[in-house]
């Protein structure tokens, strides 16, 4: 079964980049660290053919090569755009809903950052599920609830939608699972629905978007690629691309209130 390939995800994986604590709802990234690149295509391709003969295939994904998926990502914030500028609390955190293809399960995750650790607390639910998050207070039986009072308490709305498509391969050391993947042709659409669109979106960027994830120390193999390649590390957010295509109206207004705060007299 693939993320690509099937209607529904099973519940687990032989490789999985989290421990699971406690809570099954829980995954949490120990000590894990993660580290973005930006390529140009001809890049991409080329660090794609390495990595294929490199690490192996990520065990979910499809494609002639078993390593490749659509990713579709709903993005949370406040009205006022609190964590598209990094206010306060908000720079830390980020609230999503995930989808792999044209799967009928989704995923509420929060992606909480730290100088020393990167966590998820992530839950699985049905796609039709999804309108809930902006209903009432549901049952609390429900597995999404957790994350429909973290949108209240935190006055949180959908603001937009991301896919791309993804390589993703895989490997293993002492200190535990590492990954790496890139993630290509990335388009944004405004929206306020907590609910996936058919859409072509806009292009975020014409680059791709390398991701290295491990614990503790860098793969050998991972220092290979980057020194083979002269990757060199880029501070990027897939969330700020989408809304500076998508929504460059919100980006010119805090741009101007920016200014204005900034002049004499202000």
């Amino acid at each position: 079964m693939t993320y690509g390939g099937i209607s529904n995800l099973p519940s687990g994986s032989s490789y999985c980049c989290y421990n699971m604590a406690t809570e099954s709802t829980r995954e949490i990234r120990e000590n894990a660290l993660e580290i973005k690149f930006e390529v140009d295509p001809e890049t991409a391709a080329r660090i794609r053919q390495r990595a294929r003969s490199l690490f192996t295939a990520d065990p979910w994904a499809a494609g002639p090569h078993a390593d490749e998926y659509q990713t579709s990502t709903l993005y949370f914030d406040t009205e006022d755009y609190k964590v598209y500028q990094r206010k306060g609390s908000y720079r830390r955190a980020k609230h999503r809903v995930r989808r792999y293809g044209a799967a009928d399960l989704v995923f509420l995750e929060r992606k909480l950052r730290t100088p020393d650790l990167v966590s998820k607390r992530r839950t699985t639910v049905r796609c039709d599920d999804l309108p809930l998050l902006t209903a009432g207070p549901h049952d609390a039986k429900w597995e999404g609830r957790w994350f429909q009072e973290r949108l209240r308490l935190r006055k949180l709305g959908v603001v937009c939608q991301v896919i791309y498509r993804r390589t993703a391969r895989v490997g293993m050391t002492d200190y535990g699972p590492f990954r790496l993947t890139i993630d290509e042709d990335l388009r944004a659409s405004a929206t306020n629905a907590p609910e996936f669109h058919e859409t072509e979106g806009i292009r975020m960027t014409e680059k791709a978007i390398v991701e290295m994830k491990f614990r503790a120390v860098m793969p050998t193999l991972l220092k290979q690629v980057v020194e083979e390649f002269a990757l060199r590390p880029a501070r990027v957010s897939k969330y700020r691309l989408a809304i500076e295509a998508a929504r460059p109206e919100v980006v010119a207004s805090i741009a101007s209130e920016i200014t204005a705060a900034k002049a004499p007299n202000a």
